[in-house]
């Protein structure tokens, strides 16, 4: 495939992706709102450290014993460890509700 169409697709990917990944965050955002992450222990910072370390505890259990998740998928924990990154840096820039 010629590299600038691969990139194209690669970019397409991209904005299709970021943009479910938006949609599912402004979803589930509607369901939590902001307290759960403004309010946490430790303050938002720490409370999004340790969704991200248990979402990725999950991940690495799953890959390492080859298991077959009963509740979440592999996709859906890469979904919310982006969607975490993304709050930390609205957290970090200000612009997460308090």
């Amino acid at each position: 495939m010629n590299p600038v169409v691969r990139e194209l697709h690669l970019e397409t990917h991209i904005n299709n992706t970021v943009d479910e990944l938006s949609k599912l965050l402004i979803s589930k955002h509607k369901d939590y709102g902001p307290k759960n992450i403004s309010l946490a222990p430790g303050g938002a910072i720490n409370g999004l450290r340790v969704r991200m370390h248990d979402k990725l505890a999950r991940i690495n259990n799953l890959v390492d014993t080859n298991a077959n998740p009963e509740h979440e998928s592999l996709e859906d924990s890469f979904k919310d460890m982006a969607n975490y990154a993304i709050i930390g840096l609205l957290v970090l820039r200000g612009k997460w509700d308090n």
